[in-house]
């Protein structure tokens, strides 16, 4: 019974700790640490899970799309 009391949290924990955690890093920078904290537990979770689609769903150019980036890239450079 002693270690489920301490395994719950209120809200006036959750807010105490919100507002040390907007205090330290400000509000410009919070939200960017929640989005590279949400991937980072979304790629945990499917590494855990065996799913190594994650960096396709990143990239949505298709294959043909990106080929004919890279010889825009290298004609461009050529002409120059």
């Amino acid at each position: 019974m002693f270690t489920s009391s301490l395994l719950m949290i209120g809200t006036s924990e959750l807010l105490l700790v919100a507002g040390i955690a907007l205090l330290l890093f400000g509000g410009k920078k919070l939200p960017e640490l929640m989005k590279g904290m949400g991937e980072g537990v979304k790629s945990f979770k499917d590494a855990v899970n065996g799913n190594s689609d994650t960096q396709d769903k990143k990239d949505d150019k298709p294959d043909d799309i990106k080929e004919n980036e890279k010889k825009e890239d290298y004609t461009n450079g050529d002409e120059a």
